[in-house]
C-alpha cells in the first residue's frame, strides 16, 4: 500500500467515524423507555440473541467488568426483564435469561428506532437509498473484523 493510498484511507476513516457516531447517537436516542439504560438494553439484546448465559459470560460478551454487569442484571431482574435459572449442568451456578416482558421491551425499542430510521431514509433519493443498501454488507464486514 502506497503512502498516498494510506493517506486517502485515513481521510476516509476520519470522515466516516464522526458520521457513524452522529447517526448511531441519533438512532439510540429514539427510545421508548428511557428508564432502561443503553447498557441494560444491550445486555438484554445479547441474552435474546444468544440465549441463557451466566453473569460472567454476559460480562465478557458485553466487554464490561463483572461487578458492573452484576449491577445491570440486578436492576433488570428487579424489573422482571431478566430472570435467573439454575444452570442446566451445574446446579451451583445460575444462568440468566430474558423474560417475555424483556422481549416485549426490546421489540418496542427496535420498532421505535426502525420507524425513526424509516422516516429519515424516506427523505433521501432512491439513488441514495440504493447506495446505502449496497454499503450495508461492507459495513457488516468491517464490524465483524473487530480489530
Amino acid at each position: 500500500m502506497t503512502s498516498a493510498t494510506r493517506t486517502t484511507i485515513a481521510e476516509l476513516a476520519s470522515q466516516l467515524r464522526p458520521a457513524l457516531l452522529r447517526l448511531t447517537r441519533l438512532v439510540r436516542n429514539q427510545r421508548v423507555d428511557t428508564s432502561v439504560t443503553l447498557t441494560q438494553l444491550s445486555a438484554m439484546a445479547t441474552l435474546s440473541k444468544n440465549g441463557s448465559m451466566s453473569a460472567g459470560e454476559l460480562a465478557a460478551f458485553e466487554r464490561v467488568q463483572p461487578p458492573s454487569m452484576t449491577k445491570v442484571l440486578a436492576n433488570l431482574e428487579e424489573r422482571g426483564l431478566v430472570q435467573r435459572e439454575v444452570h442446566p449442568t451445574d446446579r451451583r451456578q445460575a444462568v440468566l435469561e430474558i423474560t417475555p416482558a424483556g422481549e416485549a421491551l426490546l421489540d418496542s425499542e427496535r420498532r421505535s428506532r426502525d420507524a425513526w430510521l424509516t422516516r429519515q431514509l424516506a427523505t433521501l433519493s432512491a439513488e441514495d437509498r440504493a447506495l446505502i443498501q449496497r454499503a450495508i454488507p461492507i459495513m457488516e464486514k468491517l464490524a465483524e473484523q473487530q480489530q
